[in-house]
C-alpha cells in the first residue's frame, strides 16, 4: 500500500470508528458487531504503525471511547445524559488492549516472562460485557459513582448507583482505608434484560439491542427509582488507588469481598499459558449457563510490583490483555422478507432464512426490527447474511456478506400500506416503527387483541391461538364481548370440537367473570398499559366508570402513570367504539370494579416486592393476595428490585441462588407473618399439607 493510500485509508477507519463508538457508547444502539469493530481498529493500529507520520493524537488508537456529551433527540434515555455533573477520574480509566487469537495471549505472556524474568502468576477472569463504573469509598461509605466518560472525566451517576442492590452504600468489616476507588463493570442479567424488552415492546418502543446497551443507557435514566427497578448488578475487579497496599491483585479483591464489595468468585490464579488457554476453554462453553452476559477472558499479571514495571500505553495497561470469545454465528442465505402486523399495529419485518443450525437450535426466521435497520443493513432479498444469537436467545442479523451477492438480489420495499388489511401506515413523530392505524378493524390487530384477552395474566379462558383463529373465520366473535355470546351449537360447529371441547369453553368463559378488575382491565389491551400499570389504575380509581372519566390530570396522579400512558388511556375511552364494548362487557357480568375485599387492609407492605417459591400453609394465589392486600407488589422473578424473596419448604434453587447473587434478603413464612397486621403464624401440619401442592 503507498503512501496516499494508506493516509486515505486511515483517514476513513477514523472516521468509521468514531461514529460506532458514538452509536455504540453515547446512543447504546450499535449498528456493528464488536468483532468487526475490533478487526478495524486492529487494521487502523497496523496502518499507523506502517506509516506513524500519519498518527494523530485524536485517533482512536490514542484515546477511550466517550460516553458524554450525548446528543439531544436520540431518545428519553440518551437525552438524559447531558443532566449529569461531570468530575474528573483520580486515575485515568483506560481500556484493554483484546484480541481473539488465542496467540496473541501467548505472545503477552512471553513478553512479561522477558520483561519480568523471575517467577510470577496471572489472574484470569471472565470479561463482563457491561458499562464500566467507577466507585469512591470515603470513611466507608460510598461517595461517588462515575461512568468511564472519556477516561478522564465521567459523569457522576452516584444516586443511580445506590438504587442497585449490590453495590453497598455502607462497606463492612474493618480494614479498608480511609479513601479508595474500586472499580468494575455494571450489568443486567439476561432475565432483567428479557423483561425490559418486553415491556419496550408492549409500549411501542425500540427494544434495546443486547444486554450491554441496556445497562449503559438504564444506568444513565434521570430517575433513581426507575434505575432500581431496571435489575442491574455490579461486579467489581480492580483497586488503582495507591493508598491500597497489597502485593498482588487477587489480595486485593479478596480484601474488597470481605468489606462487602460484589467481587466475582469465578477467578482463577494460573501459573503458565497452558492453564490460561485450559482457564479460556472452559468458559467459552461454560459462560451459556452464566446468567449475565460475557464476552472474554481477561488476564492480569497478578504481582502488584510487576503491573508496576510493565507500566501502560497511551490508553490500556501492558500487564493485562483481553482474550474475546467469538459469538457463534451461521452464514446463511435470506429466502424472502415477510412484514407482521402486531397486536398494536406495528408492522415488523421479519427475514425467512434458509436453515441454519446455530447455538444447539436450527434458525428459519430473523427480525429485520425496523425499516431503517433494513436500511442501515442494506439488506436484500438472496443476500448472505451472518446470523447470531443475541444474548444467546434472539437470532439476529448482523452482517451482509456483499462477495457472495448476485445480480439476482432484490431490494426490498417496506411496504406504504397495511400487509394485512390494506390501511395507510404511518409513523408516530418520534417513533421507529410503521403503525397500520386500523386499530379496530385490521383482522391482524383483532385478532392479536383477542387472544391477549383470553391470556391467562388477563382473563385466564381456555383458548388459544388456534380457537381464536377458527371464531375468527366463521365470524363468531370480533370483539371480547363476543366471547359471552358464543352458544354451545356455534362452539360445535368448529372443526375437531366435540361435547366436552364446548362445554369447558363454556365453563371457562363463566369462571372468567370471577377474574378481579385489574385482570379485565389489563385484558382490554389498552395500549402502553400492562399488568402492574393495570393494578395501579385498578386500585387508585375502584371503577372503570371512574378511569373512563378521568381527565389525563387526574390520571397522572397515579403512580408510575406518565404523558404516554395517560393520553393511550384517555384516547381509548374517547373512542364511542370502545364505550360500547365496555357496556357489553358488564351486560355479560364481567367483573369492572373493585371488589371490597380486594381492597388494602393495610400499607405495611408499600413499596416493598415480593418474589414467593416453595409451598405454604395457604395456597399460593392466598399468599399473593395477601402480599397485594397489604400494599406491596409481587413478582415472578428476582432481580434488582426484589425487595423480598419469601420462601416457604421446598423453595426454586434458582431463586435461592439468584437472591444470594443480588443479595437479596430471603425471609421464612413465619418471618413474613409477623410483618402482617393480625395474621396467624403457620403450622406444622399446614406447612405438610402446603408441601402436597408444590408447584416446584
Amino acid at each position: 500500500m503507498g503512501r496516499s493510500e494508506a493516509q486515505h485509508r486511515i483517514e476513513e477507519l477514523k472516521a468509521i470508528l468514531w461514529e460506532n463508538s458514538r452509536k455504540y457508547y453515547v446512543d447504546n444502539a450499535p449498528t456493528m458487531s464488536d468483532m468487526e469493530y475490533d478487526f478495524l481498529m486492529h487494521e487502523l493500529e497496523d496502518l499507523e504503525n506502517q506509516f506513524p507520520e500519519y498518527r494523530t493524537p485524536d485517533s482512536p488508537t490514542q484515546k477511550v471511547g466517550s460516553d458524554i456529551d450525548a446528543p439531544v433527540g436520540q431518545n428519553a434515555e440518551s437525552e438524559a445524559r447531558r443532566e449529569f455533573r461531570k468530575f474528573p477520574h483520580q486515575y485515568p480509566m483506560l481500556s484493554l488492549s483484546n484480541t481473539y487469537n488465542i496467540g496473541e495471549v501467548e505472545e503477552f505472556a512471553e513478553r512479561a516472562e522477558k520483561t519480568i524474568g523471575g517467577s510470577f502468576t496471572y489472574s484470569c477472569e471472565l470479561k463482563f460485557d457491561g458499562t464500566a463504573i467507577c466507585l469512591t469509598y470515603k470513611n466507608g461509605k460510598l461517595f461517588r459513582a462515575l461512568t468511564r466518560g472519556d477516561g478522564v472525566y465521567g459523569d457522576d451517576v452516584t444516586e443511580n448507583a445506590l438504587k442497585i442492590k449490590s453495590i453497598p452504600s455502607v462497606l463492612k468489616g474493618s480494614g479498608y482505608p480511609e479513601e479508595f476507588e474500586i472499580r468494575g463493570e455494571i450489568l443486567m442479567p439476561y432475565e432483567s434484560f428479557d423483561r425490559l424488552n418486553r415491556e419496550r415492546e408492549d409500549n411501542e418502543e425500540q427494544p434495546f439491542a443486547n444486554p450491554r446497551n441496556a445497562a449503559s443507557g438504564s444506568l444513565k435514566l434521570l430517575d433513581p427509582e426507575e434505575v432500581g427497578r431496571r435489575g442491574l448488578i455490579c461486579t467489581l475487579y480492580h483497586i488503582p488507588s495507591d493508598n491500597v497496599s497489597f502485593s498482588t491483585h487477587d489480595e486485593a479483591l479478596k480484601a474488597a469481598e470481605s468489606w462487602g464489595l460484589p467481587i466475582s468468585d469465578k477467578r482463577k490464579i494460573c501459573k503458565n499459558i497452558g492453564e490460561i488457554e485450559e482457564y479460556i476453554s472452559y468458559w467459552d462453553t461454560e459462560r451459556r449457563r452464566l446468567p449475565f452476559p460475557t464476552d472474554g477472558i481477561v488476564i492480569k499479571i497478578n504481582e502488584m510490583a510487576y503491573q508496576s514495571l510493565l507500566g501502560y500505553t497511551a490508553k490500556s495497561p501492558r500487564w493485562a490483555v483481553a482474550y474475546k470469545f467469538k459469538a457463534e454465528e451461521a452464514l446463511t442465505k435470506v429466502l424472502s422478507i415477510d412484514y407482521q402486523v402486531g397486536r398494536t399495529g406495528a408492522v415488523t419485518p421479519v427475514a425467512n432464512l434458509e436453515p441454519v443450525l446455530l447455538a444447539g437450535t436450527v434458525v428459519k426466521r430473523a427480525t429485520l426490527n425496523n425499516a431503517d435497520f433494513m436500511k442501515d443493513l442494506d439488506i436484500r432479498i438472496g443476500d448472505w447474511v451472518y446470523v447470531i444469537k443475541g444474548g444467546e436467545i434472539i437470532p439476529k442479523i448482523i452482517g451482509v456478506e456483499e462477495s457472495k451477492r448476485t445480480p439476482g438480489t432484490l431490494e426490498p420495499v417496506f411496504p406504504k400500506v397495511c400487509p394485512d388489511c390494506g390501511s395507510e401506515l404511518i409513523r408516530p413523530e418520534g417513533e421507529a416503527k410503521w403503525f397500520c392505524p386500523n386499530i379496530d378493524g385490521c383482522p391482524t390487530q383483532i385478532k392479536g387483541k383477542l387472544v391477549h384477552f383470553l391470556g391467562r395474566k388477563a382473563m385466564n379462558i381456555i383458548a388459544g391461538d388456534a380457537t381464536v383463529e377458527q371464531m375468527y373465520n366463521l365470524g363468531l366473535v370480533r370483539t371480547p364481548a363476543d366471547f359471552y355470546d358464543l352458544r354451545k351449537g356455534q362452539l360445535m360447529m368448529m372443526e375437531g370440537w366435540k361435547d366436552r371441547s364446548a362445554e369447558r369453553f363454556l365453563s371457562s368463559i363463566a369462571d372468567s367473570k370471577k377474574v378481579t378488575f385489574d385482570h379485565v382491565l389489563f385484558a382490554l389491551g389498552i395500549r402502553y398499559v400492562g399488568e402492574q400499570t393495570a393494578k395501579d389504575l385498578a386500585r387508585h380509581f375502584g371503577s372503570i366508570e371512574a378511569i373512563a372519566s378521568a381527565s389525563k390530570e387526574d390520571l397522572l396522579q397515579v403512580p408510575d402513570v406518565g404523558e404516554v400512558i395517560a393520553d393511550s388511556i384517555v384516547s381509548y375511552f374517547r373512542d364511542p367504539v370502545h364505550r360500547i364494548e365496555i357496556e357489553r362487557l358488564k351486560a355479560s357480568g364481567v367483573q369492572l370494579s373493585m371488589e371490597k375485599t380486594e381492597e388494602t387492609t393495610s400499607d405495611v407492605l408499600k413499596g416493598v416486592t415480593i418474589v414467593i417459591s416453595g409451598n405454604f400453609s395457604i395456597s399460593r394465589d392466598e399468599m399473593k393476595a395477601l402480599i397485594e392486600k397489604n400494599g406491596g407488589k409481587n413478582s415472578g422473578s428476582v432481580s434488582g428490585k426484589t425487595t423480598y424473596l419469601l420462601a416457604g419448604s421446598k423453595p426454586g434453587p434458582e431463586k435461592i441462588k439468584k437472591a444470594a447473587e443480588l443479595g437479596v434478603r430471603v425471609i421464612s413464612e413465619e418471618e413474613f407473618m409477623g410483618m402482617i397486621p393480625g395474621a396467624e403464624q403457620p403450622t406444622d401440619e399446614n406447612n405438610r399439607e402446603g408441601e402436597q401442592l408444590s408447584l416446584f
